[in-house]
């Protein structure tokens, strides 16, 4: 096999369980694949018509996110915060959080206002009606945040705890407005564009209790494994 070939069959692979990973993800925020359920490597590469090996990478980046949960002789499951984990998880948010922004506001830069603002852009644009998605994206803002710091520690707990929250949102949260959680980050681009520390600190934990706030019980799906996959592998094209 020419070396073309080899790099073109390493970018298949990587492709895959990209895509696996991100149907996954998506199917477990939207709560098709319900918390607590049971993830068989088997059945999940078959419903996504990719090898185990591709599976096993996927819920491994699933686990280090914090959505799955690796229970002996059980297996891997969707991950199932009780409400006393998720307020510690947004009590840690509510420090590091404000620790990104403080990090942030001293070493903004145009470029890194514009990517900030290019992603509001895009929650801007999802409709109402897809709550998974406006998680995800939502989350998606925080960990951006994080990134711009270029502190690979907090990049690495944010991530993670994010994760966590966009799961405990999607298990816990009431309906609210996008509008309010969309206005609410512009804010905090504006308070790091003005470079104002104190001010960007108080609007970040203002916006994680909002977010904290929103913790409500809902009914989780019962649909089978192959039925719930079959929808986000067709749209993430497997």
């Amino acid at each position: 096999m020419t070396n073309v070939h080899r790099a073109n069959d390493g970018k298949l692979a990587v492709s895959k369980s990209d895509a696996a990973y991100r149907a996954l993800k998506r199917a477990i925020l939207d709560q098709t694949l319900a918390a607590g359920k049971k993830l068989p490597e088997d059945s999940i590469g078959e419903s996504l018509g990719v090898s185990r090996t591709i599976v096993r990478q996927a819920l491994a980046r699933l686990t280090g996110e914090g959505l799955i949960e690796l229970q002996p002789h059980r297996g891997a499951c969707v991950a199932q915060p009780s409400l006393e984990e998720s307020r510690d998880i947004f009590v840690v948010r509510r420090i590091l959080e404000t620790l990104v922004v403080e990090i942030l506001s001293c070493k903004i830069t145009p470029q890194k206002i514009k990517s900030l603002k290019a992603h509001v852009e895009m929650e801007d644009k999802v409709e109402a009606s897809n709550a998974a998605t406006e998680i995800q994206l939502a989350g998606e803002f925080h960990v951006l945040l994080a990134n711009l710091t270029e502190n690979s520690l907090l990049i690495r707990y944010v991530t993670e705890l994010v994760s966590r929250s966009s799961l405990i949102l999607s298990l816990y949260g009431r309906p609210h407005s996008s509008e309010c959680g969309v206005s609410e980050h512009r804010e905090i681009i504006g308070a790091l564009e003005a470079g104002d520390r104190d001010k960007v600190r108080e609007l970040m934990l203002h916006h994680i209790d909002a977010i904290a706030a929103r913790a409500l019980l809902k009914p989780a799906s019962g649909s089978s494994l192959p039925d719930i996959l079959a929808a986000y592998a067709r749209e993430e094209g497997l």
